[in-house]
């Protein structure tokens, strides 16, 4: 299994910009696909991003195209989301999202086995 940690989050103004991180620790020598997933207060789980193990192949939620970017770094088995021009309504709970894959770019959250804890991202007005 995969082990995931989130870190970067932060309190920034509108129009600022953080970078997450996700690390992974286990069994990553398998091919993992990763998304990014929020959570505002009072709504439901929501995906933003996902990345492929194999190629590098990427997917977004239409309110986050153009403006985050997810990317990875398997020697380091790390997976960054680069979120900029960043709005109140990206305040949430952000998750990092784990399935054995080498080419898919899941969604769904259903898809996902593995999850971390999350990290707070708060963007004031």
């Amino acid at each position: 299994q995969v082990h995931l940690v989130e870190s970067g989050g932060g309190l920034v103004q509108t129009g600022d910009s953080l970078r997450l991180s996700c690390a992974a620790t286990g069994r990553t020598s398998t091919g993992y696909a990763v998304g990014w997933f929020r959570q505002a207060p009072g709504k439901e789980r929501k995906f933003v991003a996902a990345i492929s193990s194999v190629g590098g192949s990427t997917f977004y939620t239409d309110s986050v195209q153009g403006r985050f970017t997810i990317s990875r770094d398997n020697a380091k088995n790390t997976i960054y989301l680069q979120m900029n021009d960043l709005q109140p309504e990206d305040t949430a709970v952000y998750y990092c999202a784990a399935t054995y894959s080498d080419y898919d770019v899941p969604w769904a959250s259903s898809e996902y086995n593995y999850w971390g804890q999350g990290t707070q991202v708060t963007v004031s007005s």
